[in-house]
């Protein structure tokens, strides 16, 4: 059996997830880097709920790809609404988890999306909406150039992404920049993922989750070599 096939209830895997000791992982990255999967998989190995956010679930989002400026609005305030709802679905005290979205996030996507009024009009919208939103005890953001996301995202095939532009990947990379330069609300991890594959790899996936056991305060960074 192959280092990439062994199976997440391998002792390695278990012994390595034992010492985090985060109960409210939150995973980011701009689309295509991969956050998705890893939050999933590292929730199964840790044995944490699984909060994902449910792109598909949004019926303006395929018509945003195809004309921003008439569908920016609705795209977003359904996001808004449905990931504060998936915030309230969480009992006091928070459960042990793994989210793919930080809340407090969503405005980068308002700012970079809707122009001066929609954002005015998002903001009350988000003011009356977000104010409960449990903070993460570990942020991880995932990093990777507009390139590389734009491949993965051709290469993953779902219809509604496929008229995804590179100009518009690199100005959500940008906002992601921005956000996270001064992000001090938890822990941060800021990952290298332009070459690694953390869903599928048990090698990148071993040495990250060994790396989360050492965090605790601060800003740190991953840069893992290339399996």
């Amino acid at each position: 059996m192959t280092s990439a096939t062994r199976p997440l209830t391998d002792a390695a895997f278990l012994s390595a997830a034992g010492t985090v000791r985060h109960r409210h992982i939150a995973v980011e990255g701009p689309i295509g880097v991969g956050k998705s999967s890893l939050a999933q998989r590292l929730a199964d190995v840790l044995g944490y709920q699984a909060v994902l956010e449910q792109p598909e679930a949004n019926p303006f989002l395929e018509r945003f790809y195809r004309n921003p400026p008439d569908h920016a609005l609705a795209t977003q305030l359904f996001f808004l609404f449905q990931r504060s709802a998936q915030v309230d679905r969480l009992h006091r005290p928070v459960p042990a988890m793994v989210a793919d979205f930080l809340l407090d996030r969503d405005r980068l996507f308002a700012r970079a999306n809707l122009d001066d009024d929609e954002f005015a009009l998002y903001e009350q919208v988000y003011r009356q909406t977000a104010l409960d939103a449990p903070a993460p005890d570990l942020v991880l953001y995932l990093q990777a150039p507009a390139a590389v996301l734009h491949e993965r995202i051709q290469q993953r095939g779902t219809p509604w992404e496929q008229g995804i532009e590179l100009a518009y990947l690199e100005r959500i990379n940008e906002a992601y920049s921005q956000f996270f330069l001064y992000y001090d609300a938890a822990p941060l991890l800021i990952v290298n993922a332009a070459e690694i594959d953390f869903a599928h790899s048990d090698r990148d996936f071993q040495h990250l989750v060994d790396h989360l056991g050492h965090i605790h305060s601060g800003r740190h960074y991953f840069n893992p070599t290339v399996s």
